[in-house]
């Protein structure tokens, strides 16, 4: 069974709003060595169209964030929405029940799967299915945007198992649930 990966940006108050982020050469370096350990991305249909719009091509892309372009645009992807009618870009659009959708992606053969987000991997957790998370917490105190996880039904202990710090001062620190 490939393993379900959540990895997220966020400030160290908890934001997790993309525009309050530095993104560096570090930082999608980190992401692409992510990318190298899945098979498929997972997005709900707002990261979905917002990955689309910043690395579909025909983009203007060089140096450092090329490497990062190649591997988001070459990954196959699964799109979770109920309001798309169609996707394309490499994807699929998955529907019906979630739990049961991503159970049957998880059964597939291969390294795993790596989903993005909010308000997807909320539900994701809800359901028990994430079997990694990865936060990369940024130097930044944002005091607004999203938060992650605001109003999970439960707790999800969590066991870390790496951790990295990146040159810019953010670490990244993954974590698998405890059973």
């Amino acid at each position: 069974m490939r393993p379900l990966r959540y990895s997220i940006n966020v400030t160290v108050d908890g934001c997790c709003d993309h525009r309050v982020i530095p993104a560096d050469e570090e930082l999608h370096r980190h992401a692409v060595e992510n990318f190298s350990r899945a098979d498929a991305l997972l997005f709900g249909r707002v990261t979905y169209e917002l990955m689309e719009s910043a690395w579909r091509p025909p983009g203007a892309r060089s140096g450092w964030v090329e490497p990062f372009a190649r591997a988001i645009d070459a990954a196959k992807k699964y799109v979770v929405s109920s309001t798309l009618e169609q996707v394309d870009w490499n994807a699929e659009l998955v529907r019906g029940d979630l739990g049961e959708a991503v159970q049957r992606l998880k059964r597939e053969p291969g390294k795993g799967v790596f989903v993005g987000g909010v308000r997807l991997p909320m539900a994701l957790a809800e359901l028990g299915l994430i079997d990694e998370y990865e936060f990369v917490v940024h130097p930044r105190i944002a005091g607004h945007g999203p938060a992650l996880f605001a109003g999970l039904s439960r707790h999800v202990e969590l066991e870390l198992v790496s951790r990295v710090e990146l040159g810019s001062g953010a670490v990244a620190m993954r974590y698998e649930p405890k059973r």
